[in-house]
């Protein structure tokens, strides 16, 4: 991936709903000016979400989905209906279209959509042919057939964009620090490129104006010695933490990669109270590891094989563990004791929100891989406190 590309979680998701040939596919196709999603006079032609990720002014880089209808019938169809509620948890906006006005199905929408503090639109199709009364802000009459409304629709979803003011580490630092980025190279890291994170962080150091120094945990040492002045903070990879904080001095701060995407996409202010978790584990509690992407599995794996490990020879105990990947994740985690996400680099914001959000209203802990670690390896307070 280029680094100047847009991921695609750090796009706006911007998801369609609506009832069985409301038009939802349709007005995506009028709004983006391509013909993304397939449309049919015949009901339920999208069956599952379709997804693409695209520029578009003057929304900037987005991902667009569209989804089943809400009125989907049959066996197959409520699975269908599921999977679009699920698209509910991934969206920063939602864009509920009806040509019947507003009913019970338009009506759950939109409480499912303040449940999860999610803005949302709502949007009369077929305006001409049956014209519609807009009474509030954030409804909108169009025509995917000719075009009447699409602009107001982009322009209201333009001012529903919150730009992202969360920093990765820029706050930190100042032009001309340094900053040593240690990242492993192993069989689970990917051919020829960096993980998402590394490539993030590189390019806020740069941005800020800053030096990036890069190595790996074998060489940290000797880069270490060979630079004229320590350098303003120490990032690694989580699974390297134990090795590089022996390494690093105390006096230099010393921080992960997941903790500061954990940081950048929800905030630390519940991170050292969510790793207490870990001290009242018992034999037999299920903790579940999280994560937001799906890769083949490695020997030495750090979801399945190292992050168990290291939590039992830290409490003691023997949970029982379970695996979700992508976009798998328990729709009541209340059976767990504790939730273990990774950095979630590959989600939305919106999606790891929701995922700590569905876990706090259960009253189940919800931490990170980075801060668990941390934990486990007794710095935690040393990896959190570059942030204070």
């Amino acid at each position: 991936m280029s680094l100047s590309s847009t991921p695609a979680s750090e796009r706006t998701h911007i998801a369609f709903f609506g009832r069985r040939n409301a038009g939802k596919s349709s007005l995506i196709n009028a709004v983006t000016g391509q013909s993304l999603s397939i449309v049919s006079e015949e009901k339920g032609t999208t069956t599952d979400p379709v997804k693409k990720t695209m520029e578009l002014l003057p929304l900037g880089p987005v991902v667009i989905i569209d989804t089943a209808g809400v009125d989907d019938i049959g066996g197959l169809g409520e699975k269908r209906i599921e999977k679009t509620y699920e698209v509910l948890n991934t969206a920063d906006i939602a864009v509920i279209v009806t040509d019947e006005g507003i009913g019970e199905y338009e009506e759950k929408l939109i409480g499912q959509a303040k449940k999860r503090k999610i803005p949302y639109l709502i949007c009369y199709n077929k305006a001409d042919l049956v014209p519609h009364k807009i009474t509030t802000d954030n409804e909108v009459a169009v025509s995917a057939v000719t075009g009447e409304g699409v602009n107001a629709l982009k322009e209201k979803l333009a001012r529903l964009i919150v730009p992202k003011t969360t920093p990765l580490i820029s706050d930190l630092l100042t032009e001309g620090d340094t900053v040593v980025l240690v990242t492993p190279i192993d069989d689970a890291a990917p051919k020829g490129r960096l993980i998402l994170p590394q490539q993030m962080v590189l390019r806020d150091i740069l941005d800020s104006r800053a030096t990036a120094v890069v190595c790996q945990t074998q060489q940290l040492k000797s880069t270490l010695d060979g630079l004229k002045k320590p350098p303003r903070l120490v990032v690694c990879d989580s699974q390297a933490f134990g090795k590089v904080s022996e390494t690093v001095p105390e006096e230099i701060p010393l921080t992960s990669f997941s903790i500061i995407m954990l940081r950048y996409k929800l905030g630390l202010s519940f991170a050292k109270e969510a790793a207490k978790a870990l001290d009242s584990l018992k034999d037999g509690d299920r903790v579940l590891i999280s994560e937001g992407c799906t890769h083949h599995r490695q020997c030495g794996d750090i979801g399945t094989v190292k992050l168990p490990a290291w939590i039992e020879k830290y409490t003691g105990v023997r949970p029982v563990f379970e695996f979700t990947s992508g976009g798998e994740f328990p729709a009541d985690p209340s059976g767990y004791a504790l939730v273990v996400h990774c950095g979630a680099c590959m989600l939305p914001d919106s999606a790891v929100r929701s995922r700590m959000l569905s876990c706090r209203e259960k009253g189940v802990p919800f931490s990170n891989y980075g801060i668990i670690i941390s934990k486990v390896h007794g710095i935690l307070d040393r990896a959190l406190k570059v942030f204070e």
